[in-house]
């Protein structure tokens, strides 16, 4: 009868506890559900590794979980994932979701990010009745999104070095590098040539910028010549030029003036003094005749006529 007292007892102590453990979970359920708010997140991609329980953060600050995850009966090509956050989770416009996986061995968990200061939460409800947040590809799905277009530009890569290092190309690249060490060679041999040619060319550059400097040196000699003594000179050489000019328009004034006594000159006088000139040369003739018979015969001479040579017969 005692054994007995002692099961009943035991079985109404176990009852207890599991009653209170029961009223303790739903106390926790109910306390979380007035605490969180519900999502849904539709990705147009594969969600592998996302499950119920799947840790929700924000920012990489833990702020949820995945309340369940299924095909969207309305579109097959979407899968939807409700959420649940906390309340004060910053859910605003321009919050968007990325499936992050942290590393290949732990399950890929839902990143939310993006959301923009003072900017008005995300209520709007969606077609399943919840608000939704929109998605942007994670890093993992733009490398498989770009996976194909890698391929491609790696398979025209190899296609065309497959080319440039054909048979006919690499006798060709050969020949080059027998060119190249042939020029390298030549170009050692001459090293001394050209050592000697750069000093001269150095020295020869070195008296270029000295006699540069002289000439500027002379620039600004002749600049200051010009500032000081130059535009006195060039004022006396205006004063002079001014009065020549003044001369040859009085010069021209009095050749204007005497033109017309000029042309009287030229019409009635030169032909009487050339008619002068010739009379004073036969007069002058005449002159030198008198004067040659006076030095000959003397004075008688000019009063008889010159006498005639004796002749004797026989000669």
């Amino acid at each position: 009868m005692e054994t007995r007292s002692n099961h009943i007892l035991v079985g109404v102590v176990t009852l207890v506890l599991v009653a209170l453990v029961a009223a303790f979970l739903v106390w926790i359920v109910r306390f979380g559900d007035g605490a969180t708010k519900e999502y849904d997140i539709f990705f147009a991609q594969s969600v592998g590794g996302l499950a119920a329980g799947t840790g929700v953060t924000f920012a990489g600050v833990p702020s949820g979980q995945v309340l369940n995850v299924q095909l969207w009966k309305k579109d097959p090509n979407f899968v939807r994932v409700r959420i649940a956050v906390t309340e004060d989770t910053p859910i605003l416009e321009g919050t968007t979701a990325t499936i992050q996986s942290v590393s290949f061995t732990a399950p890929p968990n839902i990143q939310l990010d993006g959301a923009k200061k003072d900017a008005p939460a995300i209520t709007e409800l969606g077609p399943e009745g919840v608000p939704v947040i929109p998605t942007k590809p994670g890093a993992l799905g733009e490398l498989l999104n770009s996976a194909p277009l890698v391929v491609e530009r790696l398979a025209t890569l190899t296609d065309r070095l497959t080319l440039l290092l054909s048979d006919k190309n690499q006798e060709s690249i050969e020949g080059i590098l027998a060119n190249t060490n042939r020029l390298t060679g030549s170009l050692a041999d001459q090293a001394p040539g050209l050592t000697a040619l750069m000093e001269d060319s150095r020295i020869a550059i070195k008296t270029a910028g000295e006699t540069a400097e002289k000439l500027s040196t002379l620039a600004d000699n002749a600049n200051g010549f010009l500032t000081t003594s130059g535009k006195p000179l060039a004022t006396n050489l205006a004063n002079t030029l001014a009065s020549a000019d003044k001369s040859l328009k009085a010069l021209e004034s009095v050749l204007q003036s005497a033109q017309p006594g000029a042309e009287r000159f030229s019409d009635k006088t030169l032909p009487e003094v050339d008619q002068l000139v010739a009379d004073m040369q036969a007069l002058t003739k005449s002159l030198t005749s008198v004067t040659d018979r006076l030095d000959q015969g003397g004075a008688s001479s000019l009063l008889s006529a010159p006498a005639l040579p004796d002749y004797e017969p026989g000669q």
